[in-house]
């Protein structure tokens, strides 16, 4: 059975161009269960997205929640085991809109690898993360941070654990004022927050940016850090994605979840970031599990901002017939219309709310065209 592509809305089409680029890498389908222990949301809320939570009381009492996010649900559920367990998802997910603040069943699609996560492994979803945003795209950008380059950053001035936080917040805002006057307000010198200026600096190309991230002063855990990007960027490099990598240390996830690669990806004509993702071995610790992790999601709700303004037509043809034209003539005259590869909509009446690109009257048996906005 072959499908047509034009019958799939733009969600439908990216979803299944996603699930056959995950599939080509051995990435197997993960399904679960619509609704967790909202408990399990309580005790990691700073991973979420959002905090609110649809919640119910399940027929035995216990407090249950319309699942927000994926990962948590396929980390709860998963166990430790040799090797690398690698999957993906199609799933919904229950969240309020950040534009009209009611919520919205959204579908949600991603990958997860758990186990014993290497080098190639990471590099791998890195890249399957920018071969999602082309599936979307080809005017895309992912760019790409380290968790160990910012810990090293921020280990290397002493400042309250409300301290780290604010320099965080102002890094991710690249905002050089901001960690000069959380300096202040710790009592430091804003000599001591050298390196963290300096990463709020740069931004560019992966060898441009590593080249300069050389000659700062850093340790191993820093060294260790760049070398992994390095790894990273030259298998982007190898597959074609080189021109739409940058390294942009403002790119910052919850450092008691995340560590190592982090990353978030960026469509022309979408305000905000479509995928996000990256290293989570410290939510694996949290949640009990030895393994590492890694992984990310494509937030298919905000990808209706880049096609609300290029629908197109929804269909390719509206046929219009006469009162008392035989239906014979009206079938003969769709058929050929569908048989030459068009979608059409027969009818009496010229419709008002459908997009399309020719309006085409039946005259007894003969076909005209009236309107053609092709």
């Amino acid at each position: 059975m072959s499908l047509n592509d034009r019958v799939f809305e733009n969600d439908e089409r990216i979803i299944f161009k996603l699930r056959e680029l995950y599939s080509k890498y051995g990435y197997m389908k993960y399904r679960m269960s619509k609704f967790e222990e909202y408990d399990l949301y309580v005790r990691n809320k700073d991973f979420l997205v959002s905090e609110n939570i649809i919640t119910f009381t399940d027929v035995d009492g216990k407090l249950m929640a319309l699942k927000p996010d994926v990962t948590l649900s396929i980390i709860k559920n998963s166990r430790d085991t040799s090797g690398v367990q690698k999957m993906y998802y199609n799933e919904n997910v229950y969240r309020a809109s950040n534009d009209t603040r009611a919520f919205k069943e959204i579908m949600q699609t991603g990958l997860e690898a758990f186990g014993d996560i290497d080098s190639y492994c990471i590099s791998e979803v890195v890249l399957l993360a920018a071969k999602s945003l082309e599936c979307i795209s080809n005017d895309y950008i992912l760019d790409i941070s380290h968790m160990g380059i910012i810990s090293e950053a921020l280990d290397s001035i002493k400042v309250s654990e409300k301290g780290r936080r604010s320099m965080l917040k102002s890094l991710g805002e690249k905002n050089m004022s901001g960690i000069s006057a959380v300096c202040r307000e710790e009592g430091l010198e804003e000599a001591d927050a050298e390196l963290l200026k300096k990463l709020v600096a740069i931004y560019g190309e992966p060898d441009e940016v590593l080249t300069k991230l050389k000659t700062v002063t850093r340790g191993e855990r820093f060294d260790s850090a760049i070398r992994e990007l390095e790894d990273i960027t030259e298998v982007l490099s190898q597959n074609g994605c080189a021109d739409k990598i940058r390294i942009d240390f403002s790119v910052i996830n919850d450092m008691s979840y995340y560590s190592g690669v982090v990353f978030k990806g960026f469509v022309n004509g979408v305000p905000g970031g479509v995928l996000s993702g990256g290293q989570y071995d410290n939510l694996m610790k949290k949640m009990n599990r030895k393994s590492g992790a890694i992984g990310f999601a494509v937030y298919l709700d905000v990808l209706e901002r880049l096609y609300e303004d290029n629908h197109g037509f929804d269909v390719d043809a509206v046929l219009v017939y006469e009162e008392g034209a035989r239906l014979c003539d009206i079938s003969r005259a769709v058929k050929k219309i569908t048989e030459g590869g068009e979608t059409v909509v027969a009818q009496k009446t010229k419709p008002e709310k459908i997009r399309y690109k020719r309006l085409l009257k039946l005259c007894g048996t003969e076909v005209e065209t009236v309107e053609n906005n092709a």
